[in-house]
């Protein structure tokens, strides 16, 4: 029940002083006809002026949660550890206390300033999973104590809790744990908008996966592979090269021992493949050109070795290649688009067509650790912080 402002008359009543009080309640209030003036002494009438004043000015206490803040652009160690504001959700939001927190090289770029961050100071993180605690007035279709996940914007993951748009979280399995799903989803849905849609992967095909034993180079060789494709993936090393070869991979190249492009030449009899998976950037992309066949796909999606080099239209010519940047943003645009993608993730892992590597965990305070291990290539698979 609210009240409008308060008006006080105040009388003197022989020794005792009289406190005449009219409130303006909402209409139809069964409390409107109970107010009354009542006898107080001096003294007394002050403490309840001071105590309705207090009262009336009072806003509720903020809730306080644990994230990692960037104040400035750079390297591993401008990830801070700090307390921030969590408030409560709006109309056509939720509150979400997330259980573990996906890190993804986006997280890399806008740290480092090759994306730009919409405001600085932000919360990092692109990914998560979590239990809905609150939910904004008039909601329906979320209640508290959902498990969740979000994967893209908006940005602030790396937090304890967060604010998130109802229609950009989707319903996690409950056969599927919290990390793996924290871990799956952004990735997930690049593999599925990578086969699916930027180029459409059919048995017979041949496709060539940079890095194949990271996040997304996992699932799209075990994912590949389910469709009837022949996968070469390229590793730095011969332990991943062995984690490549059981996620699907049929050849498995160590780019640092040997020419990838001489490698799928030999491979492919010379012919080449249907397209590139390439998350590498700078170092791979001339050569991942150079691998594809005649009306070849060229599907750069990353560059976690720095932006490529400028490529005149006379390089893709030269075989009528087709080549795209693309971001999966852009590919769940609507609620139905990401529903339908979330719901194909999902199923694969519930069916078993993708494993979940979930190599590496941290404490949600050692971000700092676990950014440097993934620029440094110490890790494989998934990453995964937790709050």
């Amino acid at each position: 029940m609210g009240l409008l402002p308060i008006r006080l008359r105040f009388q003197n009543h022989r020794s005792a002083q009289l406190l005449c009080a009219s409130y303006h309640f909402i209409p139809n209030s069964r409390h409107f006809s109970q107010i009354k003036c009542l006898p107080f002494t001096l003294r007394t009438r002050k403490s309840v002026v001071r105590a309705l004043a207090t009262e009336s000015a009072s806003p509720p206490a903020a809730k306080m949660v644990k994230a990692i803040r960037v104040h400035e652009l750079g390297g591993p160690e401008v990830l801070k550890w700090e307390d921030v504001e969590v408030g409560e959700p709006k109309e056509g939001e939720v509150r979400v206390k997330n259980k573990a927190i996906g890190i993804n090289f986006i997280d890399v770029y806008f740290r480092k300033g090759v994306y730009k961050a919409a405001t600085v100071p932000y919360t990092p993180g692109v990914e998560a999973c979590g239990v809905v605690t609150a939910v904004g007035p008039g909601l329906t279709g979320r209640q508290v104590g959902d498990l969740v996940a979000y994967a893209g914007q908006p940005m602030g993951s790396y937090a304890e809790e967060q604010i998130l748009p109802a229609n950009r979280v989707v319903p996690v399995p409950p056969s599927i744990d919290p990390t793996v799903a924290a871990s799956l989803l952004l990735k997930g849905m690049t593999a599925q908008f990578l086969l699916r849609s930027c180029f459409k992967v059919e048995p017979g095909h041949t496709v060539l996966v940079h890095a194949a034993a990271g996040g997304v180079g996992s699932l799209l060789c075990q994912w590949a592979n389910s469709l009837g494709a022949t996968v070469i993936g390229t590793v730095s090393t011969k332990e991943k090269a062995a984690q490549a070869k059981e996620d699907g991979c049929h050849h498995v190249i160590i780019y640092k021992e040997e020419d990838f492009v001489a490698r799928v030449k030999e491979i492919t009899s010379d012919n080449g493949v249907e397209v590139v998976y390439d998350s590498v950037g700078k170092d791979t992309f001339e050569g991942s050109l150079a691998c594809l066949k005649t009306r070849g796909y060229m599907v750069s999606f990353g560059q976690s070795s720095g932006a490529p080099d400028p490529v005149p239209l006379s390089a893709i010519a030269v075989k009528s290649l087709f080549l795209t940047r693309p971001s999966l943003f852009h590919y769940a645009v609507t609620r139905d688009e990401l529903l339908g993608m979330a719901g194909e993730v999902f199923g694969n892992v519930q069916s078993g067509v993708l494993r979940v590597r979930v190599n590496h965990t941290y404490p949600l305070s050692q971000a700092v650790q676990a950014h440097e291990d993934l620029e440094n290539r110490k890790t494989s698979g998934s990453v995964v912080l937790i709050p």
